[in-house]
C-alpha cells in the first residue's frame, strides 16, 4: 500500500487504544485500502474477520457517527486529496443525505396528488394548519406562505384543549381539510388531535416522513438522520410544493392577494429594499 495511505491512517489512529479486535480492523485498512473503501460495513467485517458492530464501534473511537462517515473520510486518500477530520466527514455526508433525499423526492413528486389537494385546501375556508413540538417549524414556515395566498390560514402549534377548541371552531367556521405537519419524533397528541378533527368531519392532509401514516393524504419525504437532530430539507421542499399547487388554484386570488401585500408592506417599510417577500 502506498505510504500516503499509511499517513493519512496514521492521522487518524494516533493516540488511539485500540482493542485487538480494532486493531485487526486497523490492520485490514491499512493493507486493503483501495479496496476497503468501497466496501459496507457488513463487507469489512467479513474480510477483517470481526462482526459488523466492531466495525461500527471501531469508527466510532476514531470520532466517526459510523462506518460510512470514516469510509468517506478514508476516500481522499486513494482518490485524491487528505484524510478529513471527523467533524467535517460527518457534515458532508449529511448534506449527501439530504441531497439523496431531495432526489428521491423528486422521482416521487408525480406520485403526490398536488394540483387536486392544492385545489381542495385553496377552496376550503378556513384552513387549519397543525404542528406539534420539532414539526411546529415546518408548520409554520408553510402556514406563513399559505397565509400570503389564503384568506384564512389558522396556524395550532399548541396542543390541550386550546388545540381541540381551535379545531372545533375551524370546523364550525366552515374548514373542510386540516393539514399537518408530523416529523420524527412523532407528538402522540398531534395523532390524537387528527383523530378528533376526523371526528370532527375535517379531512386531513399530513406532511410526514411515514408513508403509512393513518391519513386521508399522505405527503410523506425523508428526512435527514445522519446528525445529532433530524434535518427537514425534503419535507420543506414538498411543503413548498403544496403552497405553490395552492396557488395555481386560484391564480386570480393569488395575485390579488399578492399585489396587495407587497403595497402593504411597501406603505410600512416591512423590508429592506431590494428584498423579496
Amino acid at each position: 500500500m502506498a505510504d500516503g495511505y499509511h499517513g493519512g491512517l496514521d492521522v487518524l489512529l494516533d493516540g488511539r487504544r485500540l482493542s485487538p479486535v480494532q486493531q485487526r480492523i486497523a490492520d485490514y485498512l491499512g493493507e486493503h485500502l483501495d479496496e476497503a473503501i468501497f466496501l459496507n460495513s457488513v463487507e469489512l467485517a467479513e474480510r477483517a474477520g470481526v462482526s459488523q458492530p466492531s466495525v461500527t464501534r471501531f469508527a466510532m473511537v476514531l470520532g466517526f457517527a459510523g462506518y460510512p462517515e470514516l469510509r468517506q473520510a478514508l476516500r481522499p486518500l486513494v482518490l485524491g486529496g487528505g484524510v478529513e477530520a471527523p467533524h467535517e466527514s460527518l457534515l458532508r455526508g449529511a448534506i449527501d443525505c439530504e441531497i439523496r433525499n431531495l432526489a428521491l423526492l423528486r422521482e416521487r413528486l408525480s406520485a403526490f396528488p398536488l394540483k387536486e389537494l392544492g385545489e381542495q385546501l385553496a377552496a376550503t375556508e378556513p384552513l387549519p394548519v397543525l404542528g406539534l413540538r420539532v414539526s411546529c417549524g415546518l408548520a409554520t414556515t408553510f402556514a406563513y406562505y399559505a397565509r400570503r395566498i389564503h384568506p384564512d390560514v389558522r396556524l395550532f402549534t399548541h396542543g390541550g384543549s386550546e388545540l381541540a377548541d381551535g379545531l372545533h371552531a375551524a370546523r364550525r367556521s366552515g374548514a373542510e381539510w386540516v393539514v399537518a405537519v408530523v416529523l420524527p419524533r412523532y407528538p402522540a397528541e398531534a395523532v390524537r388531535a387528527l383523530e378528533y378533527a376526523g371526528e370532527l368531519g375535517l379531512r386531513a392532509a399530513v406532511i410526514t416522513d411515514r408513508p403509512d401514516f393513518p391519513a386521508e393524504v399522505v405527503l410523506d419525504a425523508p428526512v435527514g438522520d445522519r446528525l445529532v437532530f433530524d434535518s427537514h430539507a425534503a419535507p420543506l421542499a414538498l411543503a413548498m410544493a403544496l403552497v405553490e399547487a395552492m396557488a395555481d388554484a386560484a391564480p386570480l386570488r393569488t395575485r390579488a392577494r399578492l399585489d396587495e401585500y407587497e403595497r402593504m408592506t411597501g406603505e410600512t417599510g416591512t423590508f429592506l429594499p431590494g428584498d423579496r417577500p
